[in-house]
């Protein structure tokens, strides 16, 4: 965890430092919202497990930020993903919904309810196995404000958002996927990528380009605990 940011607010981390080396994060929202069931009830999928399997194919550390609802849904996927050393857990809300108003359509989380949202998802993630969450935090469409890192410090949690965005929501095009995230990452980046099969059906095979050519180009792919280890003088 960070230090708190300014005024006692939510601290909020981007990127790790551009000078500690050729490092990167790949960072993978597994979304679901509470509102979600009767669709993976109906045969939608909302996991992605051949993603999974090639990140551990190509041992590439990784940072999934799940929501509570995902985890309730596959409870044996999160389990596997929260004990597995490749892999850190963190939060990304319990159902999805914004912490801010005008957030890509999502439903909004009042501001009262902000704390206990996370702390649901938290329980959730403990509940069917994660082991230890980290205590990071993904706002829901990266939209956030003053006020919602104001309602969300005494969860004693860091907001983390990236510089990398990879493009693989909705997208049919892997190859435009890769060329965006190899454009884009600098050392200390991180990239969010989804873990969510219906919602981006190409990851899985946009990671299979990006990871040798990163590698190639000198970079090492780290978790999100190390680059921000790193920024507080730990790595």
């Amino acid at each position: 965890m960070r230090p708190a940011g300014p005024a006692g607010l939510t601290p909020v981390f981007e990127h790790g430092s551009r000078d500690a080396g050729k490092t990167v994060a790949l960072t993978f929202d597994a979304d679901m919202t509470a509102d979600q069931g009767p669709r993976a009830a109906a045969g939608e999928r909302f996991d992605h497990p051949r993603l999974i399997g090639t990140l551990r194919t190509l041992k590439v550390p990784a940072t999934v930020f799940m929501t509570g609802r995902w985890a309730e849904e596959y409870p044996d996927q999160a389990r596997a993903i929260g004990r597995d050393p490749l892999f850190e857990v963190a939060n990304h809300s319990y159902s999805h919904y914004a912490f801010t108003g005008d957030c890509y359509g999502l439903p909004t989380v009042p501001e009262e309810r902000m704390r206990a949202d996370v702390e649901r998802a938290y329980q959730a993630l403990r509940t069917v196995g994660v082991p230890a969450p980290m205590p990071y935090f993904r706002f829901p469409g990266g939209c956030y404000d003053r006020r919602a890192l104001k309602a969300l410090t005494p969860a004693g949690v860091t907001a983390v958002q990236w510089d990398v965005v990879g493009g693989d929501a909705f997208a049919t095009d892997p190859d435009a996927v890769a060329r965006q995230v190899l454009d884009g990452v600098r050392p200390g980046s991180v990239v969010v990528l989804h873990c969510t099969r219906s919602a981006a059906p190409t990851t899985e095979e946009a990671v299979r380009k990006i990871v040798p050519e990163l590698r190639r180009q000198g970079y090492r792919f780290v978790k999100v605990s190390e680059l921000i280890g790193a920024a507080n003088g730990r790595g």
